[in-house]
């Protein structure tokens, strides 16, 4: 009888051994850190000389700075982008002449930090290749990065070498299809060794890859948690970006993002600005969108998602998307990210949602477990007032109505600084909703242009986001930038 890890073992080895009898493929592998795990397969499993150029490993920090360049850490992006560049340009160099018309060069590379003798590295790493589709064709390349979950060495070396072989096989059979190539990078592996939170494709065979639905697909398949953008559409590696600064979050469905969401993150910067301990520091301020507000409507609607990613780019916003819809789990993978103070910035509304019990069932210890997980790092929530229209009743921290049980467990918090009231408020956003922006939206009511900021009016415009529908050409022609 085949266990099933044998079975893994036998899709790795189909993988390496395919890509070792395709004559066209030839390149090097340059491993540091862990060992040459993902190179090991293409030698065990035969024919490796018809695809292996080249394996070195540059353990000792001065020899890969001699052969890399310094780099200000070992285990970054940097230091693998400049293996890939150089390892690759040598290959072209040494090799085209001789066999350019038929072989397809590639540079595989990562640098890992694997569990130490100590127990207590960081355990993580950067990995990439950088490859020709076809001969004599324009670089592509692809980079990952991962986590390592096992608790032993010799576990995540294996992992880091089957994730290798599913990444190098992946470039040369599905690169034609980056969306089955992100399917296939945890064959053979669980999510519960290896995860992805960051993928960039880059170079002519991905010329229509859009990066951020790359994002959203390692989330959507359970490879990660969260992933992270630029207002730019930059994939950014949420704790290399956020390393060692204060965090600012919004949650919201962004669709639009309004006067009041721009007013909202404003008002709460100012406020957590002035902490002793974030006081003079860049504060990483983002906007975040959960998996659950992306299925509200059931399959994700990518070009809803695309319409939402550009109107908080317009914004100039950095985008997190995540799978954690409990705020204590956020705030815990958060922590993860820096050691630097972290907020949250919500609605009174979203805020008296926050005390529903009904969230918390799972958790042995309920809504004080939440909590206690939520406030641990001494988190801060500054707290947006609710302005009702019906009643034109103001709703704040300070006046928020809680459940009679809960009303203790609340004054507490706000007491000690958990919990902040936002007094620094622009009046005139406070009667503006996302809902009825799209509505008038919907209806052609012009007016709703002055409930959103100028850049998200003209992008929404210009490329007709959320069913805009111009009534008259002349009159709501958008000028040519």
């Amino acid at each position: 009888m085949i266990e099933s890890s044998d079975i893994k073992t036998m899709e790795t080895r189909q993988k390496a051994l395919s890509v070792n009898l395709d004559p066209r493929r030839y390149g090097t592998f340059a491993e540091i850190g862990a060992g040459q795990e993902v190179v090991r397969w293409f030698f065990r499993v035969g024919a490796g000389a018809g695809t292996i150029a080249k394996s070195m490993s540059a353990y000792d920090m001065q020899v890969s700075d001699a052969i890399y360049g310094r780099a200000a850490r070992y285990v970054c992006r940097e230091r693998l982008q400049a293996m890939l560049d150089q390892e690759h340009a040598l290959n072209l160099e040494r090799l085209t002449e001789a066999r350019g018309e038929t072989s397809t060069f590639f540079a595989f590379a990562d640098t890992v930090a694997a569990r130490g003798y100590k127990g207590n590295t960081d355990c993580h790493g950067w990995m990439g290749i950088k490859f020709q589709a076809h001969p004599r064709d324009e670089d592509s390349q692809i980079i990952i990065h991962v986590k390592m979950l096992d608790n032993e060495t010799a576990l995540q070396q294996e992992a880091l070498g089957i994730v290798g072989v599913n990444l190098i096989y992946g470039a040369f059979a599905f690169n034609h299809e980056p969306e089955l190539l992100v399917d296939s990078l945890l064959d053979g592996l669980s999510t519960s060794r290896i995860e992805i939170d960051m993928i960039e494709f880059s170079g002519i065979a991905f010329r229509r890859v859009d990066n951020r639905l790359m994002s959203l697909k390692l989330v959507e398949l359970g490879l990660s948690g969260a992933a992270m953008f630029a207002a730019n559409g930059t994939v950014l590696q949420p704790s290399e970006f956020l390393y060692r600064k204060p965090i600012l979050v919004e949650r919201g469905s962004f669709r639009p993002v309004c006067n009041v969401n721009v007013d909202m993150l404003r008002c709460a910067h100012e406020k957590f600005s002035e902490l002793p301990d974030v006081k003079g520091k860049e504060v990483a301020q983002v906007m975040e969108i959960t998996m659950r507000n992306l299925k509200a409507q059931g399959e994700i609607d990518r070009r809803d998602f695309l319409a939402r990613a550009d109107v908080m780019a317009a914004c100039g916003m950095n985008v997190l998307i995540s799978d954690y819809f409990e705020y204590f789990r956020l705030g815990a993978y958060l922590s993860q990210c820096t050691k630097e103070k972290i907020a949250i910035t919500m609605g009174a509304a979203s805020l008296k949602e926050l005390f529903e019990e009904k969230y918390y069932t799972e958790l042995p210890g309920g809504i004080l477990e939440s909590f206690g997980r939520l406030f641990k790092n001494d988190l801060k929530i500054y707290c947006y007032p609710f302005l009702d229209p019906k009643t034109g009743e103001l709703t704040t921290a300070d006046n928020l109505e809680i459940k009679p049980e809960l009303a203790p467990l609340y004054s507490y918090l706000l007491g000690r600084g958990g919990i902040n009231n936002i007094d620094n408020y622009d009046s005139e956003c406070l009667g503006i909703f996302s809902r009825e922006v799209l509505r008038k939206i919907g209806e052609c009511d012009s007016s709703w242009e002055k409930m959103v900021p100028e850049p998200v009016a003209r992008v929404i415009k210009e490329r007709k986001f959320f069913d805009y529908q111009c009534p008259d050409t002349e009159t709501c022609a958008v000028p040519s930038k």
